[in-house]
């Protein structure tokens, strides 16, 4: 019987509103109506966008590559093809003998154009039919093992009617020993059951959600998404995987080949190759550390990626019962202080600059899924062509294909784990989340192009500092031989803060870049700044795209990213970064803040511009230029280059007592009692007090004070003192109203107070920028509150203001409350001043 297709379906990026149905779902450029294929009837999608690969995909030609390159096998069928399908209902029986309605092709997930499908289904069935090569000898010393390389999300498959396997995880892979679950000869019957409920439960996804957001998260993708195959292996066991280790110290490659079940007991034959030329070899038993020695290594390194190839024989006595082949690269990555004491991070032993994109690993055809193997590599091929040596994998993982093109290529890569949606998952899937990573680093764990695991990005998912810093531990002793970034974007968004694990501190700071200190344990990096967009007509997903900051023309674009990468260079010869990681290679969705359109057809900027700057940054960022002159003194005393007592209790200004800055009041704030005599108070939405000059030369050391009372303590940020950057204030003396605590803070940096203040109470704050030590200091009360990391500070012409900020451009931050004795100073004050500056006050 044929099983219907099920209607509980809407449309490919339904949205909210038919204008936004529109824009996502009609194509770019008048195309044909897709036909469908003649012997199969499958009929491809239209996507949104189409890429350069889009119409090589076929029935006959769904990705035809061997998926794992680091364990081959000359024998194996891959079961990529049409597939029928059919929406499934939760506790549905498997339609066993049953035709299904629709046909997808596999492995493109179901969301995508390439599927055919091109909806979302909660629940799916996937249903083909093969059979097994005579040639292959299943059941007459050999087993039959299927393999896939990911199913999003829960999976269950059954052989011939017979469950052959369970799973839980969307980006790792499974398989099964389906041998006994075969009819004698002739076609088998294959069954696949998935669920994916995305963004509605706590698994790990990424970026993906059900729908796209016009912003930072995209179309999700559900169901089968990597290769389908199968292989005969040897009854008598076979090698189930690999783990390759390279010792630069010992000149040897640590080599255990982990045999199946019932297989511990054989023996191993390992052998190394430089080209056609055996170099080195190894026996000894299966399961057990060996060591490969290698003779004057050719080390991998992104200027040469020079790749051994290896051949992995397993012997039951003499007879060869498997053979694999696979390949390893001999790299080393550490870290070590440079000329200018400051730790960085090496490869070989020697400092090398990360110079990275943030890389999505998105497309319009096929979402999670690259259209074609040339398609994969093209986005790895450009980074090389960029000047970029290095590729952050942004809370996804790719296909094996995928790691294999950056070890080829030489591109060293930082692998994020997938986060969960944001907010505090329940225990049962904080414990599926750190399963599902050390899955990712088990799997991964042998490409020598990875050089750096992220458990956590910005927060997104993260429950308990303690647990983050647990969790960095567990990484690190699960493989040691890389560096453990804990948390990128510590400084951002839902983090709950530094655990001080790992071996990297991580900011991220758009525009950017940003400038944390190293420590004498751990490395800092710009984990993500940039997000400068270009819109490119009939290029773009929804026909209109959003950035941090948007460009008119690719002249201008082009002009700043110099800019910034000259600042990057800048940071990290000063402050000692050793990374900076650019958003991003393509346009997403909605994002255009690419060096590719996201259909890859356009280059949005001068690619040798790009080039030339990006390889002297790493020509030039290991700190031996490094030439940083002392800061001024200073004016010296308490009263400061800018002084306002706000004493006058009258009048629309506010008078300057060290200077010539006196401040005009806006919008009316009215005269009160202070802390001593008269003060000011702000209504909080439109009042503030303007001085009209740029008092702070804010690339330097400085320091500013004030008395406040606030007559509100909630959600709201508030600002008592800034100066006017070009988008945003070069500082914030302020109350954070996201961590509802006072802070001295930059853009995306803040020095946070422990505790929450009390309305209608006063309080003395002193904010200071210290350039030679690279920090942002609070004090409240006169006892110093919190401190953050902030090597450089922003530039400033704009005016210095009393009572709001500025950000994205625009007024904000509006204080709601009374404030009195304002001191600006062009130094950095000690902590003896800060609390003789309190006592006078008081």
């Amino acid at each position: 019987m044929t099983r219907r297709a099920s209607s509980r379906r809407w449309p490919f990026l339904a949205f909210a509103t038919a204008a936004v149905l529109v824009a996502t779902t009609a194509p770019t450029a008048a195309t044909a109506a897709p036909q469908p294929d003649a012997d199969t009837g499958w009929t491809k999608g239209t996507p949104p966008l189409s890429t350069p690969w889009t119409d090589d995909v076929s029935p006959t030609n769904a990705l035809p590559e061997y998926p794992r390159p680091q364990l081959t096998r000359s024998s194996w069928q891959n079961l990529n093809g049409v597939w029928e399908f059919a929406g499934a209902a939760a506790g549905e029986a498997p339609p066993v003998g049953e035709q299904l309605a629709e046909q997808v092709l596999v492995p493109y997930p179901i969301e995508s154009a390439l599927s055919g499908i091109q909806r979302h289904e909660d629940r799916m069935w996937y249903r083909r039919t093969f059979t097994v090569p005579e040639r292959w000898q299943v059941g007459r010393g050999q087993r039959l093992v299927l393999h896939f390389g990911a199913v999003d999300y829960d999976s269950k498959v059954w052989v011939n009617g017979h469950q052959v396997a369970t799973h839980r995880g969307g980006y790792d892979g499974f398989d099964a020993d389906v041998t006994d679950a075969l009819r004698p000869g002739g076609q088998q019957e294959l069954i696949v059951w998935a669920e994916d409920l995305t963004d509605a439960t706590f698994q790990p996804i990424g970026k993906q959600r059900r729908v796209g957001d016009r912003g930072i998260f995209y179309q999700g993708s559900s169901g089968i998404w990597q290769t389908v195959w199968m292989e005969p292996v040897s009854a008598t066991g076979a090698i189930d995987s690999l783990n390759l280790t390279p010792d630069l110290g010992d000149k040897s490659l640590r080599l255990r080949a982990n045999p199946t079940s019932g297989a511990e007991g054989l023996t191993v034959e390992a052998v190394a190759y430089d080209g056609h030329k055996a170099v080195a070899r190894v026996s000894g038993p299966a399961g057990t550390d060996l060591t490969i020695p290698i003779a004057k290594p050719k080390l991998w390194s992104p200027d040469s990626p020079f790749l051994y190839d290896l051949r992995v024989r397993l012997f039951d006595g003499r007879k060869r019962v498997d053979e694999v082949g696979s390949y390893f690269g001999m790299r080393e990555i550490g870290t070590a202080k440079g000329a200018d004491g400051k730790l960085r991070m090496t490869l070989n032993g020697k400092i090398l600059f990360h110079m990275s994109t943030l890389d999505q690993g998105f497309w319009p055809d096929g979402l999670n899924t690259a259209p074609t193997d040339e398609a994969l590599r093209f986005d790895l091929e450009q980074h090389k062509v960029l000047g970029f040596n290095t590729v952050r994998k942004h809370i996804k993982v790719e296909p094996s294909r995928w790691y294999y093109w950056a070890d080829r290529l030489g591109l060293m890569v930082w692998q994020d784990m997938p986060a969960t949606k944001p907010g505090r998952p329940t225990v049962e899937w904080q414990r599926q989340w750190e399963s599902e990573l050390g899955e990712m680093i088990r799997e991964h764990a042998a490409h020598p192009s990875i050089v750096v695991w992220v458990p956590f990005n910005e927060g997104w998912g993260e429950w308990d500092r303690g647990a983050t810093g647990r969790i960095a531990d567990s990484v690190k002793q699960q493989d040691p031989t890389r560096l453990v970034n804990a948390h990128s974007g510590v400084n951002c968004c839902d983090s709950l803060g530094d655990s001080g694990r790992g071996d990297i501190i991580d900011h991220h700071q758009y525009l950017g870049p940003a400038s944390p200190l190293p420590t004498a344990g751990r490395v800092a990096v710009d984990g993500e700044h940039g997000g400068m967009g270009l819109e490119v007509d009939g290029h773009m997903w929804f026909g209109e795209g959003g950035a941090y900051w948007m460009a008119p023309d690719s002249e201008t674009l082009t002009r700043r990213y110099v800019e910034n990468q000259r600042d990057l260079l800048r940071i990290a010869n000063t402050c000692g970064v050793s990374a900076g990681v650019y958003t991003q290679i393509t346009d997403v969705e909605h994002e255009v803040n690419g060096f590719f359109t996201y259909d890859r057809r356009v280059e949005k900027m001068d690619f040798d511009q790009v080039r030339a700057v990006n390889e002297a940054v790493i020509r030039s960022a290991d700190g031996t230029g490094a030439n940083v002159p002392p800061p001024p003194p200073g004016t010296p005393g308490l009263t400061g280059v800018g002084y306002w007592p706000l004493d006058e209790n009258a009048g629309d200004t506010a008078n300057d007592e060290a200077g010539n800055n006196d401040g005009r009041l806006v919008a009316g704030p009215t005269w009160t009692a202070g802390k001593t005599g008269s003060g000011l108070l702000f209504n909080g939405s439109n009042q503030y007090v303007d001085t009209g000059r740029t008092i702070l030369d804010t690339t330097a050391s400085y320091s500013t004070s004030a008395w406040v009372r606030l007559d509100s303590a909630g959600g709201a940020f508030q600002t008592v003192v800034s100066q006017d950057g070009a988008s945003n204030s070069a500082f914030y003396l302020q109350y954070s109203g996201a961590d509802r605590r006072f802070a001295m803070s930059f853009a995306g940096v803040r020095a946070l107070a422990p505790t929450t203040p009390v309305a209608g109470q006063w309080y003395h704050l002193v904010g200071v920028r210290d350039a030679a030590t690279g920090q942002l200091r609070l004090y409240v009360d006169g006892q110093l509150a919190g401190q953050a990391s902030a090597c450089l500070g922003d530039g400033s012409t704009g005016p210095l203001v009393i009572g709001r900020g500025k950000f994205g451009g625009n007024p904000v931050d509006y204080l709601d409350g009374t404030i009195d004795q304002v001191h600006v100073y062009d130094r950095a004050l000690s902590a003896a001043e800060v609390t003789a500056l309190y006592e006078s006050g008081k």
